[in-house]
């Protein structure tokens, strides 16, 4: 039988390759770092959608925001920076989640799955990662966004960034692309057990809140569905936890600009909660694999500040998922579930 030798017909099992991503982060808690990062992120029509038109935005951003912003970002992101390796929180957890993963792969299925992080902005760029696959001879790619919840801004963007790149090849390889597990009963149990191991050692709380990065209300008027996500998460896990409605609460955080977003508003929300004999509170944010910028100091340290000086006696976060074990068992489950017929070829 004849048999192609080029590089583009390999012989026998073709290797899957797996690009895992997530948002990113600069590459430097530095002004000119954090410039550059910003110019991509805020850059990208899906994360600042028209209006103001197109041209007047661009004067916006590149006449005041970058000439502010990053001094001040960079100052937020100094204060974290190597707090779980040596760079930011996200890139090093992200890391470990991608090594972790793949250590999985070649326990279970050795030789056959190739793993790669990709970050939407920054580096290493999702176009990086695909190239590394590219190489390796992946025929068959999937793509897992690491946001349980579909929001345009963040995995509809991932999804531009994977077509920009792929269309430029010759050969486009046969793929798969993860929109959600926000309902996952994986993710549902791994976020669970976080809550559980966390009061182990800490006694419940008056309320258990559960706060998501906002999106402006214009986009989910628009038709995204990141919002019905959020609450079918939220209901999932306090089910789960066997929680009364009294005992938590969801919100949405991050936002910035004068328009209106998805309420309720975190920070607003711990404000007036001691007003409302709410002294002693956990906050834990479901949408976020990997802890960052904005759960490690947006949530547990500005927030917490809020609702400490609004009267509240105990503030606790629970850490985001991570590389804890039943959460990369998560991602695998999911992974494997859905290329396990590639495997048969």
């Amino acid at each position: 039988m004849y048999k192609c030798t080029t590089r583009y017909e390999p012989i026998g099992q073709d290797k899957i390759g797996v690009l895992v991503t997530n948002l990113g982060t600069p590459d430097a808690p530095t002004k000119s770092g954090l410039k550059i990062y910003l110019k991509e992120f805020l850059s990208d029509t899906r994360v600042v959608e028209p209006p103001p038109a197109r041209w007047i935005w661009k004067m916006i951003l590149n006449f005041i925001i970058l000439n502010f912003r990053p001094r001040l970002s960079a100052k937020s992101y100094q204060s974290v920076w190597g707090a779980f390796g040596s760079g930011s929180p996200l890139f090093d957890i992200s890391k470990q989640q991608e090594e972790s993963l793949q250590i999985q792969f070649d326990k279970i299925h050795p030789g056959k799955y190739q793993v790669e992080l990709g970050m939407r902005y920054g580096n290493p760029s999702i176009k990086s990662a695909l190239r590394i696959l590219e190489k390796a001879e992946c025929d068959k790619i999937i793509v897992l966004p690491l946001y349980p919840q579909y929001a345009s801004a963040t995995t509809g963007s991932t999804f531009d960034a994977v077509a920009d790149e792929i269309k430029t090849w010759r050969r486009v390889p046969e793929m798969r692309f993860v929109n959600h597990y926000f309902n996952d009963e994986r993710y549902i149990s791994a976020l669970a057990n976080s809550v559980k191991d966390f009061q182990k050692e800490s006694e419940k709380p008056d309320l258990l809140l559960m706060s998501y990065h906002g999106i402006p209300r214009r986009y989910f008027n628009n038709g995204d569905s990141y919002p019905c996500h959020c609450c079918q998460t939220t209901y999932l896990l306090a089910k789960k936890l066997e929680m009364e409605p009294d005992t938590y609460k969801m919100t949405y955080q991050s936002r910035f600009g004068r328009e209106e977003w998805m309420k309720d508003y975190t920070d607003e929300t711990l404000k007036g909660l001691p007003g409302k004999g709410v002294k002693n509170i956990q906050v834990i944010c479901p949408g976020f694999s990997a802890d960052c910028l904005e759960t490690i100091e947006e949530i547990e340290e500005e927030n917490k500040e809020y609702f400490m000086q609004a009267g509240g006696e105990k503030y606790q976060y629970i850490p985001a998922l991570n590389s804890r074990e039943d959460h990369i068992e998560c991602l695998f489950g999911i992974i494997e579930d859905k290329t396990r017929d590639w495997l048969k070829y």
